[in-house]
């Protein structure tokens, strides 16, 4: 088989921007709230939005964790209600905030979001979901919203403090065309009897290797196996030394299946329970190409010293964790804007069905922007900055698949203890494919 970088490298990024049957016409709705229109270096256009005399006005004078900070440097503060003129179909709704104030802390401003008069998301902390940060850049995508009046209406309703906004969007409930059945590259069904090793490697770790994550790896049946068409990689507890132990499974495509632009879909349903953390995620395949106090060939995922994570990057098409269920995340790590800067580039959209059903994650990665989407409705950009160095995008290298099922960890045990209760718990995978893009688009 060609191999994925000679099929993938130097091919230009897809069009985007596709219409549902739904609303064919429809063209997006982005409003700024408190400042002027912006145009944003990743073409997206926010217009300036009349302000009711029963809103407060605000601005942040320096805002974490985006390209564009505009829309974010001006808020608006009180009993917030918008109504928007819309042609009768499905949308996905963005609400863009920064919490403005540093001395707040996480339960100190909460609201819920209604949505043509039914509460869609409770407790919106924009402290919380932003980490505990204050004056970080938060997207928050509402997908599959149905519009029966030819109007969208959305309420702030608050529970402590007032609510805020910054921004907002509204586009078709799909964006992501169909991808081309001619450019796929290289898929998996896990159609067979067991998995595929020509395509992918099987990760033996022991726990805390990486993340303090508290689930070792391996490569037991009961925790890594092919059933009914699917990969099924499921996590265990055990009491054999007499403290609770966690098994569960990691596999990735290092050097069998490199990718370098393009299109990956995956098909997951994920575990539900406090202490999961699924994902679905890419690391470089050389890992110290931008490495600076590395020795090629040492242990770098979790290690204190060898500096080739961050520096080489991070692409997070999915990842979820078990306490805060149906809320996704798409994230790309950089040395230039990572965790521990606060920096790091991040979307998020909540849909309660992860769990339930099988859902499709997809990536379109270009040579100058990374997009994530969720069922085909979009809800995270990465944009290339101009003049970029390796800092801000290593993404001109080869990286690999990883899928895995964590228990645990630091981000894992964020929201409590992990809930013995839950085991075992299964992340289940219908497919995973990788396409080209299609030649002639910007």
């Amino acid at each position: 088989m060609k191999s994925l970088r000679a099929s993938l490298l130097g091919l230009l990024a897809a069009v985007l921007h596709g219409c549902s049957s739904d609303n064919p016409t429809f063209e997006p709705i982005r409003i700024n709230f408190g400042g002027l229109t912006v145009y944003q270096a990743d073409g997206k256009t926010f217009r300036r939005a009349a302000i009711p005399s029963n809103w407060k006005n605000g601005a942040i004078g320096n805002v974490f964790g985006v390209n564009d900070s505009q829309i974010y440097e001006t808020y608006v503060e009180g009993p917030i209600a918008f109504n928007q003129a819309v042609p009768n179909g499905v949308y996905a709704l963005t609400l863009h905030f920064a919490e403005p104030s540093a001395e707040l802390r996480a339960g100190d401003r909460q609201f819920d979001v209604l949505i043509e008069q039914e509460t869609i998301l409770s407790n919106l902390d924009v402290t919380l979901f932003r980490d505990g940060r204050t004056q970080s850049a938060l997207t928050v995508t509402l997908p599959g919203i149905k519009v029966k009046d030819g109007r969208l209406e959305l309420v702030l309703d608050p529970i402590k403090g007032e609510p805020i906004l910054s921004a907002l969007e509204i586009e078709p409930g799909v964006s992501l065309p169909a991808a081309q059945p001619d450019l796929l590259v290289w898929e998996d069904e896990f159609d067979g009897e067991t998995l595929d090793t020509s395509r992918w490697n099987i990760d033996l770790w022991a726990a805390k290797y990486v993340n303090d994550e508290d689930q070792t790896y391996t490569d037991r049946a009961e925790n890594l196996r092919l059933e009914e068409g699917r990969l099924v990689i499921e996590a265990h507890r055990a009491d054999e030394t007499g403290a609770p132990e966690y098994t569960s499974a990691r596999i990735h495509t290092q050097n069998k299946a490199d990718v370098l632009y393009g299109r990956i879909d995956v098909r997951a349903k994920l575990p539900a329970g406090q202490g999961t953390w699924p994902a679905i995620w890419m690391l470089p395949s050389d890992p110290y190409v931008y490495a600076s106090n590395c020795v090629a060939g040492e242990r770098w995922q979790g290690s204190e010293t060898c500096d080739a994570w961050p520096n080489s990057g991070e692409i997070d098409i999915m990842e979820h964790v078990g306490y805060q269920m149906g809320h996704v995340h798409a994230t790309v790590h950089t040395k230039s804007a990572y965790w521990v800067n606060w920096e790091q580039r991040k979307g998020r959209i909540v849909d309660e069905g992860v769990a339930e059903q099988f859902n499709d994650y997809s990536l379109i990665w270009s040579p100058n922007r990374i997009d994530a989407f969720m069922n085909g409705t979009h809800y995270f950009r990465y944009q290339k900055p101009e003049d970029a160095d390796w800092q801000a995008w290593p993404f001109d290298q080869p990286f690999h698949i990883i899928l895995n099922l964590a228990v645990g960890g630091n981000w894992g045990r964020a929201g409590g203890p992990i809930d013995d209760s839950i085991f075992p718990v299964r992340m289940e995978v219908d497919s995973v494919r990788v396409y080209g893009l299609p030649e002639g688009a910007p």
